[in-house]
């Protein structure tokens, strides 16, 4: 089992800057990847960012060069910070750990964090 707290969002406007944080606890060395997916209003959820368990990153397209994810492993915690903030960035953020459960994974979530760019 992981849990996943998450931290961060907020109403920001456009240009502006945040950082979510997403801490893991329990059964955290069995993350293989962990990530931050984004669901807008009447849309799918997407990938936003992620990072693997040997910090390799990977970002979507539309934020790319804006947005840059790390990791703390003394801490346990995954950081997303946006910079130069659209308002199409707007949505609930929520992070994912994919976890290695033999002889397959399984995907954890946060509880969301909400982001909120004003024009």
């Amino acid at each position: 089992q992981v849990q996943l707290v998450e931290s961060g969002g907020g109403l920001v406007q456009a240009g502006g800057s945040l950082r979510l944080s997403c801490a893991a606890s329990g059964s955290i060395f069995s993350i293989r990847a962990m990530g931050y997916y984004r669901q807008g209003p009447g849309e799918q959820r997407e990938m936003v960012a992620a990072i693997t368990s040997g910090g390799i990153a990977n970002y979507a397209d539309s934020v790319r060069g804006r947005f840059t994810i790390s990791r703390d492993n003394a801490k346990n915690t995954v950081y997303l910070q946006m910079n130069s903030l659209k308002p199409e960035d707007t949505a609930v953020y929520y992070c994912k750990a994919i976890v290695l459960v033999p002889p397959a994974t399984r995907d954890y979530w946060g509880q969301g964090t909400q982001v909120t760019v004003s024009s």
